[in-house]
């Protein structure tokens, strides 16, 4: 802010640690202290955490709130100081929700409610000429819609997470004297339904074996492999009648039809639609997409990254974008391309009021990127590029052949011309394979038929694209928020990490507690309900009272719930919390040889982080527990001690194990 404004000419100066810039412009005299993102977070009054019923909620510094964090107060102290002399305010947070909550927290309590007279800056993105014009742009604001919609998600995410979360807390040490913190959030809440339901059908599913059969075809100078027309035959005996009557048999083509169609290119992104592709592409998850992408809007080399929409208006300036892409020696042809015809780039049906879609500005890097970066960047550039792209010609063959009354199909896609696919390169998803080139009537010796037994598949686990999908399609969460939601319920040990998102015992424990006693939390149209009234306070059409009025009456109403079942709710959670941080694959170590019930396991401790060996009926009052070695793989053998009957696990991997067993009185370790 201060380079651009200044020309270059901005005094660096330090306040007690916290970084200033100074400048003078048109015979006024500047100063920029930065945010760094909240400095203020509603919190209760309470010191004790679990305490619940909470509605009694403020916005506090965030360094009363969380432990740690005195730059907070060092910072709010800095911007008091300045204030207390300042003339004029200007507010240059980011223009969205979450940005008009900071600047106006701060305009209103370190700047003593200045939060009306301050000018608003809006932009998009970082590049000197679009933030000197948004600055000479600069007005007072008419309404504070979005600052008001934003502290209101705060409160109702806030009233909601807090008493949820220490209700079930508290039913856990309730009834085993044990304290650990589970969450639940506005979002959260749903989002972990939509991964405990699919958990429950795939561990539900049965399979139904059947058979497919397919056939390779041979020619003059051409053999391909074609599918039986019937997909799925019920019977092996039926399958193997088709191998018996068609292998080594001649075939005709019977019919051959072509399709040529138009693919027009893709919209440029939106936040969901850059994380849903680095994930398909680059396999990066949506929080990491929407980090780097954020550092790359700081760097001034893409737009604002938090938006909903896919178009870019022509006051983007395009091609003076494309001219900067092209000074970039690996775009250079597709500009030089794209700049010969009309610039019209493939707009998306989604909009969004504060922001463009996600595009390049045309500035080239000022220093090396990481790898990450780099990536996310090419993929941003490539896009924009492809959207001014001419359309893919492709066409769909399907060719019919039948052999002694069965009928068999070849059907493919394949690219007739290139047009933005080229441009988008890598990125493009791909599945060209050789065409037979054939005619009708043409006959194809059948060299063997393959009869492969087959089970239906089982429903499959999102991943975190799919699931950003579904929630962008429920309407749950926004786009600042979802990939956040997303981590929170790895982190919580309700979901396993890596590419499935594999719901966890503790995860669906939980689950099925709030569908019992509270099951209204859990809905979608409730969640949706409330972003729809949060956003109605954004626009203005709404006040923001009766919307926390009405969150505080649906939590009560869960609580009771809750309340009345604690003892039934933490037995339950406790049981399954135990599964909720795998220590390694195959942490079920075999059964108890206590009490001949439950199961060891190895356990890492959610208060000391340590691992050790517990029974899963521990909650049922089994005490059987040993202590495991700290480091190192763990790893059932599915044998037990034949002195003391405990389990002989295996530690370390490798080419020489260590097996032990567990037990720390075994007789033979005496």
């Amino acid at each position: 802010m201060a380079d651009a404004l200044s020309s270059g000419s901005a005094r660096r100066s330090s306040i007690d640690g916290i970084e200033t810039f100074r400048f003078s412009n048109e015979g006024q005299d500047f100063v920029v202290c930065s945010a760094q993102g909240h400095v203020y977070s509603v919190a209760d009054p309470f010191k004790e955490r679990t305490v619940y019923p909470v509605f009694d909620v403020e916005w506090y510094p965030v360094n009363q709130v969380e432990k740690g964090n005195s730059r907070a107060a060092q910072r709010i102290s800095v911007i008091r100081t300045l204030a207390a002399r300042a003339t004029k305010f200007v507010n240059a947070c980011d223009f969205d929700p979450e940005g008009e909550t900071i600047g106006f927290n701060i305009l209103r309590y370190a700047c003593k409610d200045k939060e009306n007279e301050a000018f608003r800056v809006k932009f998009s993105t970082l590049t000197k000429d679009e933030v000197v014009s948004a600055f000479g742009q600069a007005k007072r604001p008419t309404g504070q819609g979005q600052a008001r919609g934003g502290r209101a998600r705060h409160i109702v995410d806030f009233v909601w997470g807090i008493n949820l979360s220490r209700a079930l807390s508290q039913a856990m040490r309730k009834s085993i004297a044990d304290y650990a913190i589970v969450s639940m959030g506005r979002v959260q809440g749903p989002t972990l339904a939509f991964l405990a339901d699919r958990e429950v059908k795939i561990r539900e599913f049965v399979p139904t074996p059947y058979w497919k059969i397919s056939g390779v075809f041979e020619g003059k100078e051409i053999r391909f492999v074609a599918g039986y027309s019937t997909e799925r035959v019920e019977t092996r005996t039926a399958a193997e009648k088709v191998r018996t009557d068609c292998e080594g048999k001649r075939g005709t083509a019977t019919s051959i039809l072509r399709n040529e169609f138009s693919v027009r290119p893709p919209p440029p992104f939106n936040t969901g639609d850059l994380q849903k592709e680095a994930y398909r592409t680059l396999r990066l998850s949506p929080s990491r997409t929407l980090q780097i992408a954020e550092k790359l809007y700081l760097a001034a080399l893409i737009s604002y990254p938090r938006t909903n929409s896919q178009n870019l208006p022509p006051s983007v300036n395009y091609s003076g974008i494309l001219r900067g892409l092209g000074r970039l020696g690996q775009y250079s042809k597709a500009v030089e391309a794209i700049l010969r015809g009309p610039l019209n780039p493939s707009n998306g049906p989604k909009t969004d009021l504060a922001h463009p879609a996600i595009h390049p500005t045309g500035e080239a890097p000022r220093g090396r990127l990481s790898v990450p970066e780099s990536a996310i960047f090419d993929l941003v550039a490539r896009r924009f590029l492809a959207t001014f792209g001419p359309p893919d010609r492709r066409e769909l063959v399907e060719v019919r052949l039948s052999v002694e009354g069965h009928e068999f199909m070849f059907r493919k896609e394949q690219m007739i011309r290139q047009g933005w696919a080229g441009i988008y390169g890598k990125y493009v998803s791909a599945n060209d394979k050789n065409m037979p080139n054939a005619t009708e009537g043409d006959e194809f010796r059948v060299s063997s038929v393959d009869v492969r037994e087959e089970c239906e598949s089982a429903p499959t686990r999102f991943n975190q694209s799919t699931l950003l999908e579904k929630m962008e399609k429920e309407v749950i969460g926004t786009k600042a928020t979802r990939a956040e939601i997303i981590s929170t319920l790895v982190d919580r040990g309700y979901v396993e990490s890596g590419g499935d998102m594999k719901v966890t015992d503790l995860g669906l424990t939980v689950v099925e507690a709030m569908e019992k006693y509270a099951p209204a939390i859990l809905t979608t149209g409730l969640t949706r309900n409330i972003e729809e009234r949060i956003e109605r306070v954004e626009d203005e059409s709404a006040g923001d009272a009766e919307l926390i009025r009405e969150t505080v009456r649906v939590v009560v109403e869960g609580l009771v719930g809750l309340n009345a079942n604690e003892e039934q709710i933490g037995m339950s959670i406790s049981g399954a919390r135990t599964t909720a941080v795998p220590v390694a694959r195959g942490r079920i170590l075999g059964q108890c040889p206590v009490c001949k019930v439950g199961e060891l396991r190895a356990i890492r401790s959610m208060k000391t982080r340590k691992r050790f060996v517990g029974c899963s009926n521990y909650p049922r009052g089994c005490r059987a527990s040993a202590p495991l070695p700290q480091h190192g793989k763990i790893e059932t053998t599915h044998r037990r001690c034949p002195d003391c009957s405990w389990p002989i696990i295996r530690i370390g991997g490798g080419r020489k194990p260590w097996k032990l067993c567990v037990n720390p009185s075994c007789p033979r370790k005496k």
